[in-house]
């Protein structure tokens, strides 16, 4: 095995040349998500981030409100969507021990302020928050609702699909998060009475970008040549090597970001590619799930380390797996003992939304605690195909060393 090897930290899927080849079936990437979550009114956009940013400025023209509430912890993108679209973002902490609201917190903030437009609900993980709870604030103070389900396309809740339970959701077609065109998102729309607004904004805002468009086709290539452990190491680990030289964490993991993302339109050839790829859904998610549920065996009886698995109301994909130390030293320890090994462990996001710097100006945050201690404790466990049993029970072992 190479030394260089290095296994991805989520389940994202290889690419097969030979479904480019295959023979097409009837349909299209729309009508396949249409099909697959059981709604009439969706689109194909450039990313997630433009699905959200085209839904803020739908919402824009629907209500006078101007402010939306977002999670403590979650891709500094959501925050920067709302920046761009001239809303106001206040920020609700999380639970200690999970990815949840603290709905103390969320009711405060709701009923305090009649300014606001819309909650962002993250199903982080592939694990889906509590939405009648959720529900229950937003009908309350005639707030609209939004899931980024950039991480659990086919989670459930209460066996409904994520992406349809709230007012819009988005999903996220990028590399490394299951079923990709290497960049791209789903926008879609649950409410029909909203259907014209969205149509309308999409029609103002989108247009085709063709060199950019061949830009993502010769990445889609390089996605097929490095997404694979032999060569990921030169396009995942190496610029972190770089970046953390530099003193630049943030850099390093990838979370430096701005508000100039694009919005063009996705080519025909793209949309394709994920038409082509949308019948291994289901054996990837199953195959996710396996795994996880293999560490998830194993570290159950283990004190010191929990294990974020949702609950009985909840179907978890397991894009990857979140453990949650008690003591931030220890996973500390256990990052330095493994996290050079490239067998996928890494971390959800490096901060809390709050800290931030590029942020800081940018958000109304009371109170950040439980996601500045969340940050700190937190792991992810890659699910990846190319995860071998052998190399998941090092990682137990190594877990078990720890915290022995």
């Amino acid at each position: 095995m190479s030394i260089f090897k290095e296994i991805p930290p989520t389940s994202g899927w290889p690419f097969r040349i030979k479904d480019l080849f295959s023979k097409c079936t009837a349909g299209s990437l729309e009508e396949d998500f249409k099909n697959y979550l059981g709604v009439s009114d969706l689109y194909i956009t450039y990313s997630g981030t433009a699905a959200l940013y085209l839904i803020f400025e739908s919402l824009k023209k629907i209500s006078p409100k101007k402010t939306v509430i977002i999670p403590s912890y979650v891709c500094p993108l959501v925050a920067l969507a709302a920046q761009k679209s001239g809303l106001r973002i206040k920020v609700c902490d999380i639970n200690k021990d999970s990815f949840d609201f603290n709905y103390d917190c969320l009711k405060a903030l709701c009923s305090t302020d009649s300014d606001i437009l819309a909650i962002v609900v993250v199903h982080l993980g592939g694990i889906a928050l509590d939405f009648d709870r959720i529900n229950e604030i937003a009908e309350v103070h005639k707030i609209f609702t939004i899931e980024d389900c950039a991480h659990a396309l086919g989670a459930k809740y209460k066996e409904k699909k994520c992406g349809t339970l709230s007012d819009f959701s988005f999903f996220s077609l990028c590399r490394g998060k299951g079923l990709t065109i290497y960049e791209g998102g789903v926008l879609v729309v649950n409410r029909k009475e909203h259907s014209e607004v969205v149509a309308n904004t999409i029609k103002q805002i989108v247009r085709k970008n063709y060199f950019s468009e061949i830009i993502k086709i010769i990445e889609l290539l390089g996605y097929w040549i490095f997404y694979r452990p032999q060569l990921f190491w030169f396009v995942f680990k190496l610029p972190q090597i770089f970046w953390n030289l530099g003193k630049n964490p943030v850099k390093a993991f990838g979370e430096e970001y701005d508000t100039n993302f694009d919005t063009h339109s996705v080519s025909g050839f793209r949309k394709l590619l994920g038409h082509k790829s949308f019948y291994r859904l289901e054996n990837e998610i199953s195959q996710q799930r396996e795994k996880a549920l293999f560490y998830i065996e194993a570290l159950r009886a283990i004190k010191g380390v929990k294990v974020m698995q949702g609950d009985l109301k909840t179907y978890v994909t397991y894009p990857f797996l979140v453990v949650l130390f008690d003591e931030a030293k220890k996973r500390n320890e256990l990052l330095k003992k493994v996290g050079n090994c490239g067998l996928g462990v890494s971390i959800v996001y490096l901060n809390a939304i709050c800290d931030y710097s590029y942020l800081k100006d940018k958000l109304i945050c009371e109170v950040c605690g439980n996601a500045c201690d969340f940050s700190e404790r937190q792991l992810t466990l890659s699910t990846s195909v190319f995860l071998k049993n052998k190399d998941a029970q090092f990682i137990i072992n190594s877990i078990k060393q720890v915290l022995s």
